[in-house]
């Protein structure tokens, strides 16, 4: 997770089998953290361009870093989902890849969830049905070598006057809501009211609980939740003049 004054950004590397060849020297771990930095420094210098835009330029960065090193044609090249909020004065711009929803909350605490849900669609969740759909048209897209899969992501803007609380989840705090049947209301009000540690303990709860044939997947997985509050900005009064 990376954060500055108007933006937050959370990423989740994909967790490969230890047999896996990704035909790349560097980890899961490398991944994240370069396209972290790569994405970190406009944001940081508060550029105005597109969050796909900025994504896209940090995938290509990372790219170009490991290109005389690895097979970047291979489909399991390490890979990570991208969840990006950022806040301007106006609007509140959401980027969403792959299965780390962000959450919006009103004022009338009426919530909008922002997911990308591809992944879940898939005719199959085999090894191999996802190492052939993966960054593919039909399938579903990652941020790993492909700049292209930025401009796949689930984007969107929010007037900033109808958001009064963000939440950047990944799938293994998403699932609260999405595999043990709480509402999003109810995931938020939880990370509201009691916080992000809270979220992801009663997660561990409900993971060790559970039957591990119930679900698709790993019956545990890394989990990270992010609470962003927006300060509202009270309009000016009749007479009063206008900033």
């Amino acid at each position: 997770m990376i954060s500055g004054p108007d933006f937050v950004v959370v990423l989740d590397g994909a967790t490969a089998p230890a047999q896996l060849d990704s035909g790349c020297v560097h980890s899961v771990a490398w991944l994240v953290a370069r396209l972290g930095t790569q994405l970190a420094l406009p944001l940081l210098a508060r550029s105005e361009a597109p969050l796909a835009d900025l994504l896209a330029d940090a995938i290509t960065a990372v790219r170009r870093a490991h290109a005389d090193t690895c097979d970047l044609a291979n489909p399991d090249s390490p890979s990570s989902t991208v969840a990006m909020v950022r806040v301007g004065d106006e609007q509140v711009e959401h980027l969403v890849l792959a299965d780390s929803p962000v959450v919006l909350r009103a004022p009338d605490r009426s919530v909008t969830v922002l997911a990308d849900n591809r992944v879940d669609l898939l005719p199959e969740y085999t090894f191999e049905a996802v190492r052939r759909l993966r960054n593919q048209p039909g399938g579903f897209w990652v941020a790993s070598t492909e700049p292209k899969a930025a401009y796949e992501a689930v984007t969107g803007t929010t007037n900033r006057a109808a958001v009064e609380l963000v939440a950047l989840l990944t799938d293994g705090a998403s699932r609260y809501s999405e595999r043990y049947g709480h509402s999003w209301e109810d995931l938020v009000d939880l990370i509201d009211t009691a916080g992000p540690k809270t979220l992801i303990d009663q997660v561990r709860q409900y993971d060790a609980a559970a039957d591990p044939t119930a679900f698709r997947g790993k019956r545990h997985d890394d989990a990270t939740a992010v609470l962003c509050r927006l300060r509202q900005t009270e309009p000016p009064q009749a007479g009063q003049p206008q900033p």
